[in-house]
């Protein structure tokens, strides 16, 4: 998994309230188990028309805010089913962080697994970041999470709260296995005096 330090970039606005993951990733593209591929079918419906061609209102489309690695959103984004494609899908966009008033639990929790970083803030505050990506589509928002920081230029700037676990993960790089390898040398050890122990159990 990819370290995240310090996220520097173009933030899109989304103006819409309880995205689930159906809308994220519908579900005519969960038949592959690869994490890679499913970016370009991410929002589907409401980012293309039925021809096939994109929607010229959905923010990711227009060149201003295309490619951007973070997104700005409303309430209970990722409510619906738990796929864990959604994140894929949205990491293979190229989104890495996510800013939103608040989240699904089971979306929040995939989101580290996966390595983007969710970020929860009060109403007013994301709704001053949108304000601001809206007006000035070019200003770069920059996201440090070693500070807990969010920025824009010279005027906005917040602080995020976020899980000393979850926040060691992602600034290292480390999933589920990586997690455990960290613990190798205790497991190792475990192992030998276990066998020590109970012998039996290893005849």
């Amino acid at each position: 998994m990819e370290k995240f330090t310090i996220l520097k970039g173009i933030a899109a606005p989304l103006r819409m309230i309880n995205i689930d993951t159906d809308i994220i990733i519908p579900k005519q593209f969960l038949k592959t188990i690869k994490r890679t591929g499913l970016g370009i079918h991410a929002f589907h419906d409401i980012r293309y028309n039925e021809d096939g061609s994109e929607k010229e209102d959905f923010p990711l489309n227009q060149e201003s805010y295309r490619g951007a690695p973070i997104l700005i959103t409303g309430e209970n984004f990722g409510c619906g089913s738990s796929r864990e494609h959604a994140p894929w899908a949205i990491l293979d966009m190229g989104i890495k962080c996510i800013i939103a008033e608040s989240f699904a639990d089971i979306f929040y929790n995939n989101s580290f697994k996966n390595g983007i970083l969710p970020i929860a803030l009060p109403k007013e505050q994301v709704e001053e970041l949108m304000a601001s990506a809206e007006k000035e589509p070019s200003a770069l928002l920059e996201v440090d999470l070693e500070k807990q920081t969010i920025t824009r230029g010279n005027k906005i700037s917040f602080d995020f709260e976020i899980d000393p676990a979850r926040k060691h993960s992602l600034l290292n790089g480390l999933d589920d296995i990586g997690l455990t390898e960290e613990k190798k040398a205790h497991i190792k050890s475990f192992e030998s005096n276990d066998k020590e122990k109970r012998s039996w159990l290893y005849a």
